[in-house]
């Protein structure tokens, strides 16, 4: 067994080292390994058992062994649990079924094994887990200062239905460590989320004699509202206020109607206050001029979560109330305030309102604690104070002794193994892992920097950027921002008036970089293009010869990719946030949402509906602004490059009114 712990890695670096991905896949034990992964994600308890015999000896048998034993880890015995923990000490996969194994043990309410297990749990990222950890706390009466409120923490951040939260509430409220209030607005965000059995489980702690009354409520909340003349207690009043949170999902003007006319005065202050709140929110994710008039009838911000105050900020930002803007940011939690987002728009806020000499020295000090050279937000404020996004000073170069430790570390060697050999997701779960969690804290800055540059030096694009992104005390560029096959990227872009900095900005969003990348809804490879995009385009542009097999082929995606990226910025009048929410949402969305007042590109792109596009245009945008500072030598302007966002000229035609 030492023995195999000692080749395992030595095996995988000299392979890593040496040999080339197709050259891999003929090495003794790949093909089991791959059939396993296949047979473990079709449960096939019987396939992985045969095969694992033919993987051991392998650099990924850790994988392999703990697929099998996952599989049947409900029938597994104590004993095989430890065995297996013992044999592969130190890998992700043992930490990977301590976490699988607690979870089962949480789940059984075997307390006893839990305890004697968990104090060895390095990973301590799963929510759950460390919810069960503190309900045996709270049977030792060992519970710490604040078990209760670390367990609504992690009860609130769970969406999906969990054991180990919900259990521990449970107690806690049973013990009275938390109030009926703390339980309702679990029920209250689960509601808002379409998540019925999490409110379901919410109700059953606090009233589960009220349970046959919430499927009335969460299958038919207007009929429930009808059928009711009064509210009448607190827990028909909790009722009405999830029945009306789940109306506002889809009725938004009769919800408010029927809270302005016959609710509000029957439920309390901060229950109203709540479901405003709601309203207010789905009416700024809507673009609606009547968002902030909803909003005015919370009588108290602080009775609002942060994701509503989050969208009251972006609905004043919209309709240019920068006061009301100011005093929602002041109301979030101070864990909110601190984000980059709010902080700009905190500071933007008092310089809007003529400051006066102790304003601007608060603005000075925001804008200070976020500018930086990446970063939405981070370019902006450095903007602010009169500065322009450069490139940060490069760190020392690594040692030879440094690569040498980041060649030999077997997690980050197993994590590039199980990548070149097809298996992405165990891959970079390996590599995210030794980088980030093996390790209290994760590795420090020189680690990371060593471990993305032997992600770069295999041209692991993904694992290159997102490590060298984790170094707090500097910021090495040339990893985080790589540039693979430049020649073609920048000819193509050239060539048809495309910025190569905005196209690189994009891939660096879409894919990684990744040649085979492919999306959860089928969009291919570096610039991930969807195949009806692809046949559009290339009919478009002229290119006869396509067929969809070669969407993945390099050159191929780039030509058509950034046809796609031309042909959306043409008809989007050149802005290029638009052109970026085209390409990820699709072109009508963003025909619409640019509608209404002619806004600060920044302004508009905070207030893109859904999440992931809002999300991406910002760091598409800031993306290219740090490549046209690498392309150029020369520091760049976000702002420029955002410019401002309004309707479509009526009396200038649509250049691609057929763009998909």
């Amino acid at each position: 067994m030492q023995l195999l712990k000692i080749l395992t890695p030595l095996v995988a670096g000299a392979l890593l080292t040496a040999v080339s991905p197709f050259a891999l896949a003929q090495n003794r034990g790949d093909d089991a390994v791959v059939d396993m992964q296949k047979a473990f994600r079709k449960g096939d308890k019987a396939a992985l058992a045969a095969l694992l015999p033919a993987a051991r000896g392998h650099a990924l048998e850790p994988w392999a062994a703990y697929w099998e034993l996952k599989a049947r880890l409900n029938e597994a015995s104590p004993g095989e649990v430890s065995a297996f923990l013992q044999r592969y000490a130190g890998t992700y996969q043992e930490d990977r079924l301590r976490n699988d194994w607690l979870l089962l043990l949480g789940q059984r309410r075997d307390w006893a094994q839990f305890a004697d297990l968990h104090p060895q749990y390095r990973m301590s990222d799963d929510r759950e887990v460390r919810c069960y950890a503190l309900t045996v706390d709270q049977i030792k009466g060992t519970a710490p200062a604040g078990a209760d409120e670390e367990v609504l923490r992690n009860w609130y951040a769970l969406r999906e239905v969990d054991d180990g939260c919900t259990h521990a509430a449970a107690q806690m409220y049973a013990s009275k460590r938390i109030k009926a209030a703390d339980v309702w607005r679990k029920a209250r965000l689960a509601a808002e989320a379409n998540r019925s059995r999490v409110v379901q489980n919410a109700v059953e702690i606090v009233a589960p004699e009220a349970l046959p009354l919430l499927r009335d409520v969460l299958g038919s909340p207007a009929k429930f509202l009808a059928s009711r003349a009064t509210a009448g207690g607190k827990v028909r009043q909790e009722l009405i206020g999830l029945a009306l949170i789940k109306m506002a999902m889809s009725d938004l003007a009769t919800t408010a109607q029927l809270l302005d006319a016959k609710w509000g005065v029957q439920l309390s202050a901060e229950e109203r206050n709540w479901v405003w709140g709601v309203i207010g929110k789905q009416s700024a994710i809507a673009l609606s001029g009547d968002a902030l008039g909803y909003f005015a009838n919370v009588t108290k911000d602080s009775d609002l979560t942060d994701d509503m105050l989050g969208w009251k900020v972006r609905a004043a930002l919209r309709a240019g109330q920068w006061k009301v803007a100011g005093r929602a940011i002041d109301a979030m939690s101070p864990e909110a305030r601190k984000d980059s987002t709010w902080t700009y728009w905190k500071a933007r806020s008092l310089l809007a309102n003529r400051p006066g000499d102790e304003d601007r020295a608060e603005i000075r000090q925001l804008l200070e604690r976020i500018a930086g050279h990446s970063g939405f937000y981070e370019q902006l404020a450095l903007e602010e104070l009169g500065q322009r996004v450069g490139l940060p000073a490069a760190p020392a170069p690594l040692t030879p002794e440094e690569k040498a430790a980041a060649r030999a570390n077997p997690g980050l060697a197993r994590g590039l193994y199980a990548i070149q050999l097809g298996l992405r997701s165990e891959g970079v779960r390996e590599w995210n892992y030794t980088t980030n969690l093996h390790t209290p804290g994760g590795m420090p800055d020189r680690e990371l920097l060593a471990a993305a540059d032997l992600a770069c030096q295999r041209e692991v694009w993904d694992r290159c950027i997102n490590t060298s992104e984790r170094t707090k005390g500097f910021a090495d560029v040339s990893q985080r921002f790589p540039m693979p096959f430049r020649n073609a990227v920048v000819a193509r872009a050239q060539a048809i008036g495309l910025d190569p900095a905005y196209v690189y900005g994009l891939i660096r969003q879409e894919s990684r970089f990744i040649m085979d990348a492919r999306s959860g809804v089928g969009a291919s490879g570096l610039m991930q293009v969807m195949p009806a995009t692809a046949r559009w385009t290339a009919r478009k542009i002229g290119l006869t010869t396509f067929t969809p097999d070669q969407i993945n082929d390099r050159d191929t995606n780039i030509t058509i990719g950034t046809a796609y990226l031309k042909l959306a910025l043409d008809d989007f009048d050149g802005s290029m946030p638009l052109a970026a929410a085209a390409y990820n949402a699709g072109p009508g969305r963003p025909r619409v949402w640019r509608n209404g007042p002619v806004l600060d590109a920044a302004i508009w792109a905070e207030n893109v509906p859904f999440s992931e596009t809002r999300d991406y245009v910002k760091k598409v945008l800031s993306n290219t602004t740090t490549y046209a500072a690498i392309l150029t030598g020369q520091p760049q302007s976000l702002k420029a490059r955002l410019g401002t966002v309004g309707p479509r000229d009526a009396s200038v035609p649509e250049p691609n009114k057929d763009l998909p």
